[in-house]
């Protein structure tokens, strides 16, 4: 009996000391993992920071070059310059001097900068609100323009502008209504490059792709008016389309999308628009003060 005793006591304390062991070496296992989570996450705060640090660093290195912000600040700035020469115009000049060309392409074009400038990464806020101005300083103008040639007899030609105008807002509206089912269908279709082209961030189907194609009509407008008489040249208006087309040649490399048919259309505008800004100061400034000063002087005999 007593040795029957001694082993069940025995067996006891050994059974005590493994349950000890056991639950000392599970607490043991549990603060090594927890130790070891705790360590991934510093290691992952501690690099987040650096590459967030990194980021920061690389984007000061890079400078206003490099900046969106920047370029999409100045070429807003020459927008608001658009739209205020618009509003100068409409206070100074006359209606004679509104070009029923361009006018309509700049309204075209400031509505679909102003959805651009909205979507577009980063956001450009103050562009789609100069693009809005303009929209409405640009309408002011085509209002004085068809009124003052309704008053001198010139019905027709408004007539025949009006029929262009609603041809043209039915084909649009159309086209955006239809876009994104068209865009969608071609994407899924498996066509190669069309499919692929059709799908693009900057695509045929979306905004990306439009607002750059409406200044292409601006560009055009000038190319083919490039003997346009000066005195119908508004220097306020052709100054801004200028620093435009050069702000937005560098911005166009920096957004998200990255948008080259925006970089060509502006260097094109760039060119047109500085040709006819130096014809109309080559007129106004230069031409004119000389021509003044080699009049003949009058002498009494």
């Amino acid at each position: 009996m007593l040795s029957c005793s001694r082993i069940a006591t025995t067996s006891l304390v050994r059974s005590r000391v493994v349950a000890r062991r056991w639950l000392t070496d599970g607490a043991a296992k549990e603060g090594a993992k927890k130790a070891a989570k705790e360590e991934t996450a510093k290691t992952a705060t501690a690099t987040t920071a650096a590459s967030s640090s990194a980021v920061k660093e690389e984007a000061t290195k890079k400078g206003w070059w490099s900046s969106a912000e920047f370029w999409g600040g100045l070429g807003a700035i020459a927008g608001w310059g658009m739209s205020i020469s618009a509003i100068y115009d409409s206070m100074n000049s006359g209606p004679e001097v509104i070009s029923l060309t361009m006018t309509p392409v700049l309204i075209t074009y400031s509505s679909l900068f102003a959805r651009w400038a909205w979507v577009v990464k980063p956001r450009n806020s103050l562009l789609a609100a100069c693009h809005v101005a303009n929209v409405l300083a640009q309408t002011n103008q085509l209002r004085r323009a068809l009124e003052y040639k309704m008053e001198n007899g010139e019905r027709e030609q408004v007539m025949d502008l009006g029929k262009k105008v609603a041809v043209g807002g039915t084909v649009l509206a159309g086209c955006i209504a239809a876009g994104p089912q068209m865009r969608s269908a071609l994407g899924a279709a498996n066509l190669g490059i069309i499919s692929t082209i059709a799908a693009a961030d900057a695509g045929p189907f979306t905004v990306h792709f439009w607002a750059p194609m409406s200044k292409w009509a601006i560009s055009g407008a000038s190319f083919f008016d490039l003997n346009r008489p000066t005195d119908k040249i508004s220097l306020p208006q052709y100054t801004a389309l200028t620093l435009t087309g050069f702000f937005f040649s560098r911005y166009a490399l920096l957004v998200t999308p990255i948008n080259y048919t925006l970089m060509s259309v502006n260097i094109a505008l760039f060119g047109s628009s500085a040709w006819h800004l130096g014809r109309k100061i080559k007129a106004d400034y230069i031409d004119e003060p000389e021509e003044e000063g080699s009049a003949p002087v009058a002498t009494e005999e």
